[in-house]
């Protein structure tokens, strides 16, 4: 997730989640996602790439990298393919084709640090790419755009714009073995549909249902995981399940 971490209208009621990512105002993602109105109570988090998201526009289509994660190899022996889309909410360059060994990252908020620990051997090139743009300043002074308290329980953030439609300007592969779960503490990539990996991500503060469609590539270590909790316990500035969190949320920097 949770947030596949874009704004078009809030969907509340939705029975399935297919893609997470886009911001409460819109189509959600955890960063603007599609979905089957099937089983759930509340959308999942999305990622939209559009700058004007709407109720009704499809999920956004990306030329998709050439890698698949099928068969994810460890950082160091990997080649990571990432596929310029060119609407960049920051400028910043690729990141490395062969990815180096993660670590641990702090994302510094007003609210508290939340340490996360990148999982390079499942999932090389999602933590190459989040630890790029960690080190370009990409997620630095942005806020987190949704929080989401009904039938999923994720914080989503990773757009320096605010609205859940913004991104590093390049999309990559999933990198997933169809066994994901999003329990309490999980880091998950928010997405518009397959591929579609940019910079948003998504924090799961409380075990959560989703699909396995978003790479679950870390999780928050206990400190964390109680400061995204108190942020989720302050409920959304709309009053519903799915909105921006009322505590404003801004990341300050990530290293």
């Amino acid at each position: 997730m949770a947030p596949r971490v874009s704004e078009r209208r809030t969907i509340l009621a939705m029975r399935r989640i297919a893609v997470l990512l886009v911001p409460a105002a819109a189509a959600l993602a955890l960063a603007g996602c599609s979905q089957d109105n099937t089983a759930s109570n509340s959308a999942s988090p999305k990622q939209s790439s559009s700058t004007q998201p709407s109720p009704t526009q499809p999920s956004p289509t990306q030329a998709s990298p050439t890698q698949t994660s099928s068969t994810p190899a460890a950082a160091g022996s990997a080649s990571c393919t990432y596929t310029p889309t060119g609407d960049a909410a920051r400028k910043v360059k690729l990141p490395p084709r062969t990815p180096a060994p993660a670590r641990s990252e702090k994302i510094t908020t007003n609210q508290g640090v939340i340490t996360v620990t990148l999982n390079d051997k499942a999932t090389p090139c999602t933590a190459n790419s989040f630890t790029s743009l960690a080190k370009q300043g990409f997620y630095d002074n942005t806020r987190c755009h949704r929080l989401t308290t009904q039938g999923i329980f994720v914080l989503q953030c990773g757009d320096p714009t605010g609205t859940g439609s913004g991104g590093p300007g390049y999309a990559f592969a999933d990198e997933l073995t169809g066994g994901e779960t999003y329990p309490a503490g999980t880091l998950a990539m928010a997405n518009a549909g397959p591929n579609t990996n940019g910079s948003q991500f998504f924090l799961v503060y409380a075990n959560t249902s989703l699909p396995p469609s978003y790479t679950v590539f870390g999780k928050m270590d206990k400190a964390g995981l109680r400061v995204v909790a108190g942020i989720a316990k302050a409920g959304t500035t709309n009053g519903s399940g799915d909105g921006a969190p009322k505590k404003t949320v801004l990341i300050k920097s990530v290293h």
